[in-house]
């Protein structure tokens, strides 16, 4: 199957999926941006794509180039209440740069909010509300193509988000960054899925604080939630490029690793080739990745995916099938490696002397 750029001509999020196309998400922008020295680590607020724009245009592109087919506006944690006097001119400038990069490709702007500072503690709806609606002020100046509500850890929060997203008349997509626990309330991802749905969202799942393998057991739930209920709603899954099997119900947040030790715990491209044919055979037609996702686990994702997509994204010129690149290597051992059936079944080492096979979560 030849690289390729995409498929002809744009057409919206709800069209794609609904016509049973796999839609590829981006991956990690603030821990990425961090270990590239563009991103100070603690609030994790995005004023790189005012201070650096290259270097988030150059991230853009790489995930554009290993199959992506949505630009998410780098806007994380870029609300007023987090970013004061900057907020504005960081969300108009993410707009621009993805809509820029989109524009080389077959890609779709979304324009992204997350969970706010507010609502832990006070829970003022209307404060909350507020800070939703002025990102959303600014994705509707800039006419990006639909809306991400992410990382929310209480499904009332979320609920709230949807409903001030929704107001502009595009589609909507609610992610929450729970596990099989559910959310900090305690309200199952069944049930989240649930709220959402009925909150007005037409995308519903999880994205980060969870690895691979513990967010499609937790998409596994929500959509049980959703049957039982008798809902419909399309299905989206972005998690860790980490394994993190030993987190409790706060996720990554709470390992002893977080966030500067993690390199140990990074998903190989194989085991995201698996975790997207799994997440497909779930239903999920919507799959990328939050934090630790490199571009290279998107390009995983796409050639997983290649013949339902039709397509191999321009990355996989420079990388070979199953590691089939392999086979003109002068040693003869690495030469036998040039196949599906050894990266499959590899259970790689950690290499690092002494290293437990997980941790105890700090709380």
């Amino acid at each position: 199957m030849a690289p390729a750029g995409g498929p002809g001509a744009k057409r919206g999020i709800l069209e794609r999926l609904e016509s049973g196309e796999v839609v590829v998400g981006d991956g990690s922008f603030l821990i990425t941006l961090e270990k590239r020295g563009y991103v100070k680590a603690g609030l994790w607020t995005p004023e790189a794509v005012v201070e650096q724009p290259d270097a988030v245009r150059q991230l853009h592109m790489e995930f554009l180039r290993a199959g992506s087919n949505v630009m998410q506006t780098f806007t994380f944690s870029a609300s007023e209440d987090n970013m004061e006097s900057k907020w504005e001119d960081v969300n108009a400038a993410a707009c621009d740069l993805a809509r820029e990069v989109a524009g080389k490709g077959d890609a779709l702007v979304a324009g992204g909010i997350c969970q706010t500072t507010v609502y832990k503690h006070h829970k003022d709806e209307a404060r909350v509300k507020k800070l939703f609606q002025l990102q959303l002020d600014v994705f509707a100046r800039k006419n990006v193509d639909f809306l991400i509500a992410e990382y929310f850890e209480h499904a009332e929060e979320a609920m709230w988000a949807v409903e001030v997203l929704k107001e502009l008349g595009k589609p909507v997509a609610a992610t929450m960054c729970i596990g099989p626990d559910g959310d900090m309330h305690g309200v199952p991802p069944g049930e989240c899925a649930v709220k959402l749905v009925k909150a007005g969202a037409a995308i519903v799942g999880v994205n980060c604080r969870f690895g691979p393998s513990t967010s499609l057991k937790t998409m596994k739930l929500m959509k049980e939630g959703l049957q039982a209920a008798g809902l419909k709603a399309h299905l989206m899954v972005q998690s860790l490029g980490f394994h993190t099997p030993d987190c409790g119900r706060g996720g990554f947040v709470d390992l002893p690793e977080y966030p500067f030790g993690l390199e140990p715990r990074v998903a190989t491209r194989w085991d995201i080739q698996k975790y997207a044919r799994e997440a497909y055979r779930l239903g999920v037609r919507y799959i990328g990745g939050c934090c630790g996702f490199e571009p290279y686990h998107i390009r995983a994702i796409a050639e997983e995916l290649a013949p339902e997509r039709g397509f191999l994204p321009p990355a996989s010129e420079k990388h070979g099938s199953w590691g089939s690149g392999l086979d003109m290597h002068t040693k003869p051992w690495i030469r036998a490696r040039a196949r599906r059936e050894y990266w499959e079944n590899l259970l790689p080492a950690s290499g690092r002397p002494f290293c437990p096979s997980l941790s105890w979560p700090d709380v």
